[in-house]
């Protein structure tokens, strides 16, 4: 509805920014946290990036996910806050409880402060590695009744971190959230146009296959999902009153090996990109050295699909086809001078 309040968290982020553009284009008012004033002018650059000048529709608070400082300030007022912000490492922290402490800790400081200023619904971005994790089981389906087994095997820092800070906000809103409502999207792997040189962890994958940075492509699988629609989905869940209480998968469509994805960049753009596959030996010899492999040699052959029937039925969210949002993410990455290499 135009001129309601919306707090976005982490405005300098890859998925709160297109969340931020899609608010406003929808007529919506938007704060947005950082950390810092210097990100202001940051956001603002990607906004207009992203085609928008947001003028007095938008405003800055400045709050972290690890202190409470800030945040009640940040939410008085707002109708609606999307809870974006998480921190997304590139590579293993040394350790997990650099990425579960913030993760978990700054949900509930969102939560907390939503309740008590009396935000009618929060939208938290959790993740398909929430979800996806310990399980021993391959080539199954994953859907919204799935939780990550915190006690399997192999469980990353990033899906401990993830599973926990949503399991404590279901848990707080069950046990003191009073009036405040709570909504979920579960992002799968997110790609999609890129708005400045500061790239996201997942769309650093295409720059690499562009740029040539692999030699050999590792037998690496990941379903995919267009930031867009991602950020269509949070408004959808925001708004939608069957979003209530529930969380949504968003996913594209098919899981899609590396290989896959260099098939597209090649077909469609005529990038020389890597087509040889690297053996699993190769790949986890050439982790020792590269800190963007490490956390990943564990899945090595596996697949792990993914279902957004709930968010097509109950939301009427349709996305964008897995090839069209690898071509768009690789367009805009070639067009910022990021990468180099198509024909």
């Amino acid at each position: 509805m135009s001129g309601e309040l919306v707090l976005v968290s982490g405005g300098s982020g890859f998925v709160a920014a297109h969340c931020i553009l899609r608010l406003l284009e929808a007529g919506y008012t938007v704060r947005t946290t950082v950390r810092s004033p210097e990100r202001e002018e940051h956001v603002r650059r990607s906004l207009r990036a992203g085609g928008a000048e947001p003028g007095d529709a938008l405003s800055f608070a400045f709050a972290d996910l690890t202190s409470g400082e800030g945040w009640a300030s940040a939410v008085r007022g707002c109708d609606y806050v999307l809870h974006v912000a998480s921190p997304f490492p590139a590579a293993v922290p040394r350790h997990e409880d650099d990425l579960i402490v913030p993760a978990r800790d700054g949900a509930l400081r969102v939560l907390r402060a939503a309740r008590d200023a009396g935000v009618r619904r929060v939208v938290l971005t959790s993740s398909f590695a929430a979800m996806s994790y310990g399980h021993t089981s391959s080539g199954r389906t994953f859907t919204e009744q799935d939780w990550t087994d915190l006690d399997g095997p192999r469980v990353s820092a990033y899906a401990k971190s993830k599973t926990l800070a949503e399991r404590a906000a279901w848990d707080f809103v069950d046990r003191a959230g009073g009036s405040l409502e709570l909504a979920v999207v579960n992002p799968v792997t997110v790609l999609g146009p890129v708005l400045g040189p500061d790239l996201s962890t997942s769309n650093t994958l295409v720059r690499r296959l562009l740029n040539r940075e692999v030699p050999a492509l590792p037998r690496l699988s990941f379903a995919l999902v267009d930031v867009r629609d991602v950020a269509d989905l949070h408004l959808r869940a925001m708004t939608d009153p069957a979003a209530r209480g529930e969380r949504f998968l968003a996913v594209a469509g098919a899981t899609l090996w590396i290989a896959d994805i260099a098939r597209v960049l090649r077909d469609r753009l005529g990038a020389r990109v890597p087509t040889r596959e690297a053996p699993d030996l190769l790949v986890r010899l050439a982790s020792r050295a590269d800190p963007a492999l490490r956390g990943h040699v564990h899945e090595l052959g596996k697949v792990k699909r993914a279902s957004a029937e709930k968010a097509r039925r109950v939301l009427g969210w349709q996305p964008r086809s897995n090839e069209e949002l690898i071509v768009d993410t690789a367009e805009s990455l070639l067009r910022l001078g990021l990468a180099g290499n198509a024909a």
